[in-house]
């Protein structure tokens, strides 16, 4: 049975409480991703923050409903902190029930508590095509 390390991204694209939207907006671009995960200096898993994260705050300043501006916004004050993870040596089937189950497109993935690698929909999605014979 294949685990979440057999496909996992393990290439990481993370940043901290303290960055600002306007940082996180131009990470997401530049990657051409959709969502970070927020660590600390020790790379334990704190939140993630997404585009929808980040449009909520766009919405609130392009409504007016903020006197601010986006830059002045830190990563800490908009990211999903309830965020469900998985280990190494979880069951890819589990995973692919989660992202059946719940809206959100990514999952970290843990070793002893600290952030590894992520799993996107995508990744899910390509590996089986490619199982099926159709790389």
């Amino acid at each position: 049975m294949l685990k979440a390390k057999d496909i996992m991204q393990s290439s990481l694209i993370t940043v901290k409480e303290d960055t600002t939207v306007i940082e996180a907006i131009n990470i997401l671009g530049q990657n051409k991703i959709t969502g970070l995960p927020v660590v600390d200096d020790d790379m334990n898993l704190l939140g993630l923050v997404s585009e929808k994260d980040v449009l909520s705050i766009a919405y609130r300043v392009l409504a007016g409903l903020v006197g601010d501006t986006m830059d002045a916004k830190k990563i800490g004050d908009i990211m999903t902190k309830d965020v469900v993870s998985f280990r190494l040596d979880d069951n890819l089937a589990d995973i692919c029930q989660c992202f059946m189950n719940n809206p959100f497109r990514r999952v970290p993935v843990l070793r002893n508590g600290k952030l590894f690698g992520i799993i996107s929909r995508k990744d899910i999605i390509a590996h089986a095509f490619a199982a099926l014979g159709n790389e």
